[in-house]
């Protein structure tokens, strides 16, 4: 069936009274981000509605597109028609008669937006009905649940037909709630972690610790191609690559064994912060999940979050690994969590590590380093890489 527009729906956005323009524009901006491929594609915008005109692009690979840009929670192909009985009964009946597998029942729903139009929602009901009944076999009206529900929506610019939603991803806009830093690693929460932050309207920009050599170009390139994935919902993604060998190896030489992992999480936080403050960023975002691993412990959590100011959101800490792993699935970046590449939370991981750590205890250990210089010199090696979801862009230009 040959659609030539696309009608999306929101949900949220619509509730932002006053702020709802703001929201709109946003969504229209990620929108042209979204489907910047397809030159011929234009994105209309009329009150409380938002249409995708497809000039002859091919329907499936824009939608493939729009079940990735937060915000939107439905949308329907469509076929336009002008303000003429004759032709929205032909069109009507055109757009039912392609339905595969051919349905049994239908119920007509229109919406007449359009109040200049002469004939009402209920006598254009009747009319499209009769028309199509008289013009097909087998095929009955079922106002109660019908296999398809034909939906005509009358407006001043013409009339959209639709016959089938496709749900969206919901949420609100990427670039509508500030900015977070995502604490990115090869595993499978954090992703998951960074599209949840995303999905609340928030841009990220994710931080990633490496430790070579003892790390391996393997274990970075796993990032980068999660931090490409993440790109589908985002757009341009900013990467920053951290160095921690020096700090691991020297928390490993000067701090008691079972205090290294508290010790390594406060530093990076600390570094994230300074990434923060020069990024423009008002909060930390981080995959820890409430006691599934010794750091994420709730002593743990507290100790480690002294260090900085910056709110730690943590969308993951009421989940058991089950469902992250679920949706790392449905998001696309479990199989490449899931590769056997180290990161820096994996090496130098103490026999026993202490579950219940104390901010005292953590700061007398730091005695050893120096911390503030250490960060800064951390934050000063950072390389930074722009990705999308084809290729990167502008490679490991120096912070």
């Amino acid at each position: 069936m040959k659609f030539d527009h696309i009608l999306i729906r929101y949900g949220e956005l619509a509730l932002k009274k006053k702020n709802r323009s703001f929201f709109e524009k946003q969504l229209v901006n990620n929108l042209k981000n979204a489907l910047k491929m397809f030159p011929q594609v234009e994105i209309h915008k009329t009150y409380g509605r938002m249409h995708v005109v497809l000039n002859d692009t091919p329907f499936e690979e824009v939608a493939q597109r729009i079940q990735q840009v937060f915000g939107i929670v439905s949308f329907s192909p469509v076929i336009k028609t002008d303000l003429d009985l004759e032709k929205i009964k032909e069109a009507s009946l055109n757009m039912i008669s392609q339905i595969d597998p051919a349905p049994k029942t239908f119920k007509v729903e229109t919406n007449r937006a359009n109040k200049q139009f002469p004939h009402k929602s209920m006598e254009l009901n009747h009319l499209i009905g009769s028309h199509i009944l008289r013009n097909t076999q087998d095929l009955k009206v079922d106002v109660h649940e019908p296999d398809v529900k034909l939906r005509v929506d009358v407006r001043t610019e013409g009339v959209f037909i639709s016959s089938y939603d496709i749900p969206g991803i919901g949420g609100l806009p990427v670039g509508v709630s500030g900015k977070a830093m995502l604490m990115l690693s090869g595993g499978i929460d954090s992703p998951v972690a960074g599209w949840l932050t995303m999905k609340r309207g928030v841009t990220v920009e994710a931080v990633h610790f490496h430790s070579y050599p003892f790390t391996s170009q393997q274990a970075r390139d796993k990032v980068i191609e999660l931090a490409r994935i993440m790109s589908r919902y985002s757009g341009r993604l900013k990467l920053h690559l951290v160095p921690l060998t020096e700090i691991q190896t020297l928390i490993r030489q000067r701090c008691p064994e079972d205090y290294t992992i508290t010790i390594m999480r406060r530093m990076m936080m600390r570094i994230t912060e300074k990434l923060a403050e020069k990024n423009g960023a008002l909060a930390i975002s981080t995959g820890e999940s409430l006691a599934q691993v010794a750091s994420q412990t709730m002593e743990s959590m507290n100790t480690i979050n002294r260090v900085v100011r910056l709110p730690v959101i943590r969308p993951l800490v009421t989940m058991d690994k089950l469902e992250i792993m679920e949706i790392a699935r449905k998001i696309g970046t479990y199989e490449t969590s899931i590769q056997p590449y180290e990161d820096c939370c994996t090496i130098f991981v103490p026999k026993s590590p202490v579950t219940r750590p104390t901010p005292e205890k953590a700061e007398k250990f730091e005695q050893a380093l120096e911390v503030e210089e250490l960060v800064q010199d951390a934050v000063e090696r950072t390389e930074v890489m722009w990705i999308t979801p084809e290729e990167p862009e502008d490679e490991f230009d120096l912070f």
